[in-house]
This record gives structure tokens, C-alpha cells and sequence, in this order.
């Protein structure tokens, strides 16, 4: 199985999230998308707004229409601060006859190699660094220090394009608070269980 994995605070989902992992489901021709929900993400100190409960929640009801796409509650179980590494590996132990491939934004890129043991993702998964249309392509300088030239080559050739979409979670969280227009960043369901749950305000 080539299973792609998408890892993030998804607080809340929104479309940009679903482009991408549509976009790297069909130009990587992989079999399904596991979206990995954060328990702390290493870069965000001040950790995800939304419960675990709701965000596992809210990704169910944006993901349920595609049969290819699940949810991961690996790093929400485990608790703690969420290591990509430790996701990975615990992933290849469990489907050790499954291809990994990580799904990445490219101005992850430049953390990356600050991400702990990057070289070691990168043997375990292929990351699939996406481009939106529009965007300066991806600078892959970062990587060249800490995986080998065969490895960035082929990391570079996988490189997956979207549609533009200038959306972020915090721009919809702070539309919410501040009584803007926000519905059409994530999908219909997502939109009324955030007003349902007064999530953001």
C-alpha cells in the first residue's frame, strides 16, 4: 500500500487541507491519506484551541465523502509532544510491507531540517512537498545538507502542485472570533459543527 500521511493541529480542517491531500492522492498515486492529528506539535507551544474530541470530530465530518482518506488518532493517543519520527516508525512497524510517504507544505521546508532526526524521515517516508500554484517553487536547499544527493533527486521528482488556496486555520480561527466571514474556508458539515460547538470565540 502507498499510504500517504498528513500530519497537523487541523484547528479547524479547512479546504486548503483537503486540496492537499487530494492533490497528493492523485498525482502520487497513492492508495489512502491518513490525516494525523497533533496531540502538541513541537512548534506551537501554546498547543491546538479546539478539544482533541472536537478536532477528530470536525476531520471525520470534512473527510467522510472519500473513501481514501481516514483518521489517524495515533499521536492524540500517544499523548505528549507529537514527533514525526516516532509517528513514522510506529506506522512501519505496524505496515511494514506499506510505502510512507510524508505530505508537506513547502514553506515546511525551511524547519525542517530542525524537525528531530530529519534525516531519518526521510529514509523511513518520501516526502511529498506541495507547491501552490502561484507560489515561488520549493527551495529544497535545507535538505541538501541532511539527506544524500540520489535521495533529494528523487524527493524533488515526487513534488505534488495544488491550486492556489490563501487559507490558513488561523485566519479562520480569527475571523470566528472577530464576527467575519469564514463558512466557505472549510466544508458545510465542519461549518455548522463549529457553530453548533461555539468553537473559536
Amino acid at each position: 500500500m502507498r499510504l500517504g500521511l498528513f500530519g497537523g493541529s487541523f484547528d479547524p480542517v479547512h479546504r486548503g487541507h483537503l486540496t492537499l491531500a487530494a492533490s497528493c492522492l492523485a498525482q502520487a498515486q497513492l492508495d489512502r491519506v491518513w490525516f494525523v492529528p497533533a496531540a502538541h506539535q513541537p512548534f506551537k507551544p501554546t498547543g491546538p484551541h479546539a478539544s482533541n474530541v472536537d478536532r477528530v470530530a470536525m476531520l471525520k465530518l470534512a473527510t467522510a465523502d472519500n473513501q481514501a482518506f481516514e483518521i489517524s488518532q495515533i499521536e492524540i493517543d500517544r499523548g505528549g509532544v507529537s514527533y514525526t519520527i516516532d509517528t513514522l516508525l510506529t506506522i512501519k512497524s505496524l505496515l511494514p510491507e506499506s510505502q510512507l510517504f510524508l505530505l508537506m507544505g513547502a514553506d515546511s521546508l525551511i524547519d525542517f531540517p530542525h524537525w528531530r532526526r530529519p534525516t531519518e524521515i526521510c529514509e523511513v517516508a518520501m516526502p511529498l512537498v506541495v507547491n501552490r500554484a502561484g507560489e515561488p517553487a520549493p527551495n529544497f536547499d535545507p535538505l541538501s545538507e541532511i539527506v544524500s544527493s540520489e535521495r533529494l533527486a528523487k524527493i524533488q521528482a515526487s513534488q505534488v502542485e495544488m491550486p492556489p488556496m490563501a487559507i490558513s486555520s488561523s485566519d479562520i480561527r480569527h475571523l470566528i472570533a472577530s464576527g467575519g466571514e469564514w463558512e466557505q474556508m472549510v466544508p458545510e458539515r465542519v461549518a455548522d459543527y463549529i457553530r453548533e460547538h461555539r468553537l473559536y470565540l
